[in-house]
């Protein structure tokens, strides 16, 4: 607690110094390298201004995530504030948003959400990071626009823009990373020609085991990841289409804490994870606004290997078929609106010859309505959605039942933004969120491998339901960019796994979800400083502290963080080397003192500071860009640490060591 005092009144002073030196100015205002005045993000009536916007949103850009370096897209923006990752070695990382992961953080990519084994430990979020053009990050319950899962919140990775009329392009972009000599490549051409649309998109990864300073080699810690993605579509006076593929198949080894495979292909046991996806993307403008019509067909394939390489064990296939229909626009007055209906319905099988949770089908649809106001300085937001979730677990003998549940829910959310002067920006928001338990929590009876437990799931778990509170503060001016952003929730019926103090007949510890009234309460602030043009001093502190009513520590709360950076940027609009900087980074994680060590779920985890370092440059050739080239360098002084989240810090294994990674990126 100490040092998380001492880290916000660092940034408290930073702060006031700086602000002696803020000059007024109404041109574009800055936070993070962020053009936060004008950067459009999704709202709840349709694309808005991220200023009128009275949840807090992050925006990472293509520039910024061209900067970042990890072994997947979510181990690449994680160190945005408020967003964390749960890992399993360097393949394999899920979205925590301010405490809160798994099922309560929807996924949104190619307009509809992502649908896999998100319910898993040991299972990433399957998205190509090389077809990610930009990234939102929408804070808080956001079950209007979403419906069940989004208690924590919403990441929405945007593709590639379309090109204008009559170009044609592309790229080659390729990486090195040399602490587990990850290469990966990708490929990629579109154009548009008389209004005609079309693209694709090729990439490669793969990756030895990774090394720290503790346990060397880490074995059987190789991935490797490969896939594809085309886009054909329409573009016209009466709006556009798009039909959108994309395959994804990741092959990580499983660690166990022994073995002697330090290559690059993994070894028993492992995972093969297929990702198929099929979007069909509709706008007709009609009338004051346009008709949105999107249907979505995805099928998750996860399949573990544990005896032999030819015949899986766990077998699990899910197909999902998405639809949102909404009608939204400007209705005049200040007034823009939005309703529709969405929803998906599900069918999952188990294939294996091992269980873990009942083969189920599931049917979701929640009708909705969402307005956002002009009022003198003020911008009002709000809206209403009614959910209902039909599921059905299907019985085998010895060890699942068959059981059916219904559940509903209503969520709510009302917001202010004011603009106070001509540097103050105040954010006023309430949220009701819902989210219905899902099939591991209700029916799991088996060994859970990779995370080194057997679990047992509760079929009369009720819904979660969270009343959440922000506000926040933002002030901008020539030299400097403060956010500040609290929030307070409680939620009834909190689901989580916890240890039961028995051990299964495999030799494991038996874990057993339950569920109580919880109460979490944290926040973020960012300061960036610029006294010139080109040299940026930022600065962002996050945390949350979740407890039971009257009880426990949560499970699974990432320690509070500072994360600093100082950049410089060398030049602009050179006639050789454009955008160049340096850059250099501290990644301050407090000690994680506030666990739940009910029967040894969890126990604390010592604090550690990493180092970085990055540099970059255009290279221009007679007035073009003929390439990028990045320089980036993570945990310089080879720390030996142990993430909070990390699932492998109970078996001994600590993060990934010294790593340089060097990016190189070729239009076409």
């Amino acid at each position: 607690m100490k040092k998380t005092i001492l880290a916000l009144s660092l940034l408290g002073v930073c702060l006031a110094a700086a602000a002696q030196n803020s000059i007024p100015d109404s041109t574009d205002v800055f936070f993070g390298h962020l053009q936060i005045n004008e950067a459009v993000v999704t709202g709840l009536a349709g694309d808005t201004k991220m200023k009128e916007m009275p949840a807090p949103v992050s925006v990472i850009r293509p520039a910024d995530l061209s900067t970042r370096s990890g072994g997947n897209i979510i181990s690449a923006i994680a160190k945005e504030p408020g967003l964390s990752e749960i890992t399993t070695g360097g393949g394999i990382s899920k979205p925590v948003i301010r405490g809160m992961g798994y099922n309560r953080v929807v996924v949104v990519n190619d307009g509809i959400r992502q649908e896999g084994q998100q319910w898993g430990d040991e299972h990433g979020i399957e998205i190509d990071g090389a077809g990610v053009h930009s990234v939102e990050i929408l804070k808080g319950p956001a079950s209007l626009m979403y419906g069940s899962d989004a208690l924590a919140g919403i990441l929405i990775f945007h593709p590639d823009p379309v090109r204008a009329p009559g170009e044609i392009g592309g790229g080659l972009s390729t990486e090195y990373q040399t602490n587990s000599g990850l290469l990966t490549y990708s490929l990629s051409l579109d154009g548009n020609v008389k209004g005609w649309l079309w693209g694709g998109r090729f990439s490669d990864k793969y990756a030895h085991a990774y090394r720290n300073a503790l346990n060397g080699q880490v074995a059987n810690s190789a991935f490797r990841e490969r896939a594809g993605s085309a886009m054909l579509g329409r573009n016209g006076a009466w709006g556009y289409s798009r039909l959108r593929f994309s395959y994804y198949h990741l092959t990580p080894g499983m660690i166990e804490g022994e073995g002697d495979n330090f290559g690059y292909t993994p070894t028993l046991p492992f995972q093969q994870v297929r990702h198929w996806k099929v979007v069909s993307d509709n706008t007709v403008h009609l009338g004051p606004g346009s008709l949105k019509f999107i249907l979505g067909w995805q099928q998750n394939r996860r399949q573990e290997f544990e005896e032999q390489a030819g015949e899986p064990g766990l077998d699990f296939r899910l197909n999902t078929l998405n639809y949102d229909i909404r009608y939204q626009g400007e209705f005049g007055r200040g007034w823009k609106a939005a309703f529709g209906l969405a929803g998906m319905v599900q069918k999952s099988d188990n294939l294996g010859d091992e269980y873990l949770i009942p083969a189920y089908g599931l049917v979701d649809a929640g009708i909705f309505a969402t307005a956002t106001k002009a009022l003198g300085p003020w911008t009002l937001s709000g809206g209403l959605r009614a959910d209902v979730r039909w599921l059905h677990s299907e019985a085998l003998e010895g060890r699942f039942e068959d059981f059916r549940r219904r559940f509903t829910g209503i969520s709510a959310s009302l917001g202010a933004v004011r603009m106070l002067g001509e540097h103050f920006t105040l954010r006023i928001n309430a949220a009701r969120g819902f989210r219905a338990p899902n099939l591991a929590e209700l029916g799991s009876n088996g060994e859970h491998e990779g995370t080194f437990r057997f679990e047992l799931g509760n079929k009369d778990l009720r819904p979660e339901y969270s009343l959440q509170g922000d506000l926040g503060l933002d002030f901008s001016s020539r030299y400097v960019s403060v956010q500040l952003a609290a929030f307070a929730s409680r939620i009834d019926n909190y689901i989580f796994a916890a240890r039961t103090g028995e051990v299964s007949d495999e030799g494991l510890p038996v874990y057993a979800f339950r569920s109580g009234l919880a109460h979490l309460h944290g926040g973020e602030i960012g300061i960036d400083v610029h006294p010139v043009h080109q040299l940026h001093l930022s600065s962002a502190f996050s945390c949350v502290y979740a407890r039971e009513a009257g009880g426990d520590n949560l499970p699974l709360i990432p320690a509070p963080r500072l994360f600093s950076e100082v950049k410089w940027e060398i030049s602009h609009g050179g006639h050789l080397f454009n955008n160049a900087f340096v850059a250099m980074n501290v990644d301050w994680t407090l000690r994680q003192d506030r666990f739940y060590g009910r029967d040894g779920t969890e126990t604390a985890t010592p604090a550690y500071t990493l180092l970085g370092a990055s540099a970059g440059t255009d290279l221009v050739i007679r007035g073009k860009t003929r390439l990028s080239l990045y320089l980036i360098g993570t945990n310089l002084t080879d720390q030996a640490y142990m993430s909070h989240l990390s699932r492998l810090k109970y078996i001994g294994i600590a993060g990934m060591g010294r790593n340089l990674t060097l990016k190189l990126v070729v239009p076409l």
